[in-house]
């Protein structure tokens, strides 16, 4: 008796019961491929009252520059995210602070959680999506070459806070995106 082949999920998009939006649901047994946001994490890194920042060997916004930042793994909690992201982009050892700022970016559906750091020695080098990595004193900031606007509102709210342990964390600023 031969194996009958296995079904390959056909994926309709339609309001499943008790939802309120579409998703993806399968033809064959009803699951429900729920799409949600990707989270991101990252710090504002400080070492002597500068400010480590990332020139982008990637798209999207290759050649500017950005926080040591990128998507949070499974199995990792976000504090870890971040730190492995400043090891693989900066070669930078961390050490975290506190949460900074959570911000939402939902035309790309994104939630973006960054920490303020502390760089713990003075080692730093370019990792495989960095072309360059540099410590900024704030006025030495290339502000026209920031890649992102969440990267200009980290800057400000780390600036804001970075004498203070007592804010609460930032989020979107009344302008957004």
């Amino acid at each position: 008796m031969a194996d009958k082949p296995a079904l390959e999920p056909a994926f309709d998009m339609r309001i499943p019961p008790a939802e309120d939006r579409e998703r993806a649901v399968c033809a064959h047994c009803g699951f429900i491929d729920y799409r949600n946001p990707k989270l991101v994490v990252g710090s504002v890194v400080e070492r002597s009252g500068r400010i480590l920042l990332c020139r982008r060997a990637i798209e999207p916004r290759k050649g500017f520059w950005t926080l040591p930042a990128g998507y949070l793994e499974l199995g990792e909690t976000a504090e870890e995210g971040a730190v492995r992201e400043a090891a693989e982009e900066a070669a930078a050892h961390i050490s975290i602070d506190r949460l900074l700022a959570v911000y939402s970016v939902s035309r790309i559906g994104q939630v973006q959680i960054i920490y303020r750091a502390e760089l713990r020695d003075d080692i730093i080098a370019p990792g495989p999506e960095s072309l360059e990595v540099r410590l900024f004193a704030w006025d030495d900031i290339p502000w026209p070459d920031i890649a992102f606007p969440t990267v200009h509102w980290a800057l400000r709210h780390h600036r804001e806070s970075r004498d203070r342990s007592d804010f609460p964390p930032y989020s979107n600023p009344i302008e957004g995106l």
